[in-house]
């Protein structure tokens, strides 16, 4: 019962959020709407209804291996909902869809890929006990819509506020999404290529993987980072709030679902192994650098 009201609790304060958030960036000028509504809600409506959906159904087949998919179909949806606005205004410009365009091609891209992964691996871990539980595998889902909404948001003001970004700002938080997302790209890569190889057994410090333990997360929270900035002079009054969305993903990545995770899983399989350990004391954690020697 506990776990139940935890549950309850969570899902609540997940949707609070993403209401507050969409209030916030509503209230600056120039932001657009849809369907006569603020872009920011109907967002959040959206994101909210897909991932309610997705969890139904997930529950009632006790199943995770969509998950990914549905994050990043809702990611999807939302740039086609801020393409659509701005294309009804008649403003189309590059710095208007240029973000709405990167945002879908990360999307496509993480979501196909680690569906393929579940797919091939029958299973997300993360899940086994969770989907057992509908009430208690409702609190992932929730998170996934606030996770989408929340880092969206930036990418959303951009496409739809009436004040352009300067271009200094502009490219280089551009050019920060661009290096950030082939650092995630190419280590993601690495990686499955390692897996492939059947040495799925070991530990991989080739590559990427060599300069940071995490470098996948590395490139995350960079590209994040800097779609942020790519529009730092056009964020007014409370929508700073949108700061969010790089400070979101890297407390997951760093703090909750990725690193910690990812690390004791390491040391439980391989904390006995000297060249493993040699490793961790040669390797940053998350930015990358040359190892020590």
């Amino acid at each position: 019962m506990k776990a139940v009201i935890r549950a309850v609790v969570v899902v609540v304060v997940v949707l609070t959020v993403c209401v507050a958030l969409a209030v916030a960036v509503g209230t600056g000028p120039g932001i657009g709407t849809v369907w006569g509504m603020p872009l920011a809600l109907v967002a959040v409506a959206i994101a909210v209804v897909e991932n309610g959906v997705a969890w139904a159904i997930a529950s009632a087949r006790r199943t995770e291996r969509f998950y990914d998919l549905v994050g990043s179909a809702t990611f999807l949806s939302l740039v086609g909902l801020g393409a659509s606005a701005r294309v009804s205004e008649g403003r189309v410009d590059v710095a208007a869809m240029l973000p709405l365009a990167l945002v879908a091609v990360w999307a496509a891209r993480l979501g196909s890929f680690l569906f393929a992964r579940v797919h091939s691996a029958g299973s997300d871990g993360r899940f086994d006990e969770l989907k057992l539980h509908p009430v208690r595998f409702a609190v992932p889902w929730a998170l996934q819509a606030l996770w989408v909404v929340v880092t969206v948001m930036p990418a959303l003001v951009l496409s739809s506020s009436s004040s352009s970004p300067s271009s200094r700002f502009f490219v280089v938080g551009i050019a920060m999404w661009v290096v950030g997302f082939a650092i995630e790209v190419v280590a993601d890569r690495q990686k499955e290529r390692f897996r492939l190889a059947g040495r799925q057994g070991g530990f991989i410090d080739t590559g990427l993987w060599r300069w940071s333990r995490h470098p996948n997360y590395f490139g995350e929270i960079l590209l994040w980072t800097g779609l942020f900035v790519a529009g730092v002079d056009v964020y007014q009054g409370a929508q700073w709030a949108v700061v969010s969305s790089p400070l979101l993903v890297t407390l997951l990545l760093t703090s909750i679902s990725g690193v910690p995770m990812l690390e004791a899983r390491a040391d439980a399989r391989f904390g006995a192994d000297a060249a493993y350990q040699a490793y961790k004391a040669r390797t940053p954690v998350l930015v990358p650098r040359p190892p020590r020697r």
